[in-house]
């Protein structure tokens, strides 16, 4: 054996291991919002969950991936133990199609496919064709680098040394440490399943082997996860500990069932897979991942009911006035899921606003002091969690998001900045509760039952823009456009009855005032809320332009 050939070898594996980042990486920047949002949605049924996993990580190409996400998804708690671990079940099934595409041997088609994601992303000027060329170039590289790793390992069978060293390989736990500490090292099961396959084509493996090697990559593929969620909270280790328990478990049951039947097998498998030792690989891989996934699934309640025995406690206070429900940390755990964990922070930052406006306005209507003290803790609650979140967002900017969370963070920001304005609105108001308590102002009836109709529409019109921007949801759309033109006429309204009221002596210089910047300001939230409905809406949608609104919003 040459050193060119060790070279080469070398050079071999970094290509395929560049090519399937590339991949991986691209797709998940392409299609990865579209297919988070489904992974969330379609996760409440541990079943659905299951098959959700083994879709999204057959689409990513990387169960390393589906799990980080699904981690940070628990972390953040969007996602339960249970509905987690049904993902990582499937997200195991899902990464055993890199293996299947990988024994289809399609190296001399490869360099076509190089050329193709070349000019894909040199010709258009569209990100998202661009993405898809990186896709389309990751995966001819991957092949470019398995040719060249097998051109590499076809000189391997000219070394006794090796030849020797391999086909005597017959130690089956060694085979499993081995798998293991490849997998850990390269960060990728279906790298490893990758070499196997190669080294197996090669004759320089034996088919029986190549079992106890699997289940060693089957283990050695939870270090991601588990390193992912060191910054995390106890949840987000249990949820990486599940992946670990669910391949440690499967692989033992798989080694206990192979040790009394692993000949028959074998035989079974290579003949079923037409005497084909790379596909025979590719459907062993396949055959333990579903095997594994049969046997665990009734037991996922038992197996997260043991991370709370492993991972026990709760998480600490961090001793802080005010938390953050959804992000925070110094480690972003998942960039394709941290656009998504702002967003349900800014709606959480949202309700806080829409319940701080009815506690103002009831304080001015009522003269509740009890409410103006309530308002103003909220607002500081408000304002820290405006820092928080735009300091988040500032983090996040820097990442390599998918292309749909990139192009809304400048929107996310405008979002924030009204949520904390409507918030600012509020606080005036506890102002003038508190002005009109001290100097005894009254307000005519007429004027009261005005300034609660605009709150009335205020408080509906928040909570379906809420709803519109949190989860995209256009159900009331309709609604709110009626209704955010409706305070619009209401306010104009309602300030020249003031007028006519103040020429007939029917309210005091004072009382006028409140009412005329209470109701003004009402007219603003109006609009504050308007602009985080269409905020992330796509185009497609039929985004609403809303450039021609007050500079103050």
């Amino acid at each position: 054996m040459s050193m060119a050939t060790v070279i080469s070898l070398i050079g071999g594996l970094g290509l395929f291991l560049y090519g399937m980042k590339l991949m991986s990486e691209a797709l998940e920047k392409a299609a990865g919002a579209k297919m988070r949002s489904i992974l969330e949605f379609f996760t409440k049924n541990k079943l659905m969950g299951t098959f959700v996993g083994i879709v999204f990580t057959a689409i990513v190409q990387s169960s390393s991936a589906t799990t980080v996400m699904v981690v940070s998804f628990v972390n953040s708690g969007l996602m339960t133990l249970a509905q987690a671990a049904g993902v990582i079940m499937g997200a195991n099934i899902g990464t055993t199609v890199t293996s299947q595409l990988i024994a289809f041997d399609l190296s001399k088609i490869a360099p076509l496919f190089v050329m193709i994601g070349v000019v894909m992303m040199m010709i258009s000027k569209k990100v998202k064709v661009k993405r898809f060329g990186e896709v389309v170039l990751g995966f001819g590289i991957l092949f470019v680098g398995l040719s060249t790793m097998s051109g590499a390992m076809s000189g391997f069978r000219n070394s006794p040394v090796i030849v020797d060293m391999l086909s005597s390989l017959d130690n089956h736990l060694l085979a499993i440490v081995i798998g293991f500490a490849i997998t850990a090292i390269l960060q990728s099961s279906s790298a490893t399943v990758g070499i196997v396959l190669l080294m197996a084509t090669q004759g320089l493996l034996h088919l029986d082997i190549c079992f106890f090697l699997i289940l060693g990559c089957n283990v050695g593929s939870c270090v991601s996860a588990l390193l992912a969620s060191l910054g995390g909270k106890k949840e987000a280790k249990r949820a990486a500990w599940i992946h670990f328990m669910f391949n440690v478990v499967g692989s033992a049951i798989i080694f206990a069932i192979l040790s009394f039947t692993l000949e028959p097998v074998t035989n079974a498998l290579f003949e079923i897979s037409g005497g084909d030792m790379g596909r025979a690989v590719a459907n062993a891989h396949t055959s333990i991942k579903v095997l594994e996934v049969i046997m665990l699934f009734p037991f996922i309640d038992k197996i997260v009911a043991l991370t709370y025995k492993i991972v026990p406690g709760e998480d600490k206070k961090s001793g802080e006035e005010y938390e953050l429900h959804f992000i925070g940390g110094e480690k972003i755990i998942s960039p394709s899921a941290a656009v998504i964990d702002t967003i349900h922070e800014i709606e959480n930052m949202g309700k806080i606003a829409i319940t701080n406006l009815q506690n103002a306005m009831d304080a001015l209507l009522d003269g509740d002091e009890e409410k103006i003290r309530i308002v103003e803790e909220q607002e500081k609650y408000i304002n820290y969690l405006n820092h928080e979140i735009t300091n988040y967002l500032i983090r996040v900017n820097h990442l390599e998001l998918p292309i749909a969370d990139a192009d809304m963070i400048g929107a996310l920001f405008h979002v924030v900045n009204d949520v904390e304005r409507i918030g600012d609105h509020a606080q005036n108001m506890a102002e003038f509760a508190e002005r009109r308590i001290k100097n005894n102002v009254v307000f005519t009836e007429k004027a009261r039952n005005n300034m609660r109709e605009l709150l009335e529409r205020d408080i509906l019109l928040l909570k379906y823009s809420l709803e519109m921007f949190a989860h995209k949801d256009q159900k009331h759309m309709r609604e709110i456009l009626e209704l955010e033109d409706t305070i619009d006429k209401l306010e104009r309204k309602y300030q020249n009855a003031h007028i006519k009221r103040l020429t007939k002596n029917k309210c005091t210089p004072e009382a006028g005032m409140i009412f005329t910047d209470t109701i003004s300001g009402l007219e603003r939230i109006g609009d504050h809320a308007t602009n985080i409905a269409f905020a992330i809406m796509e185009p497609s949608g039929g985004e609403v332009d809303l450039d021609d609104m007050d500079e103050d919003k």
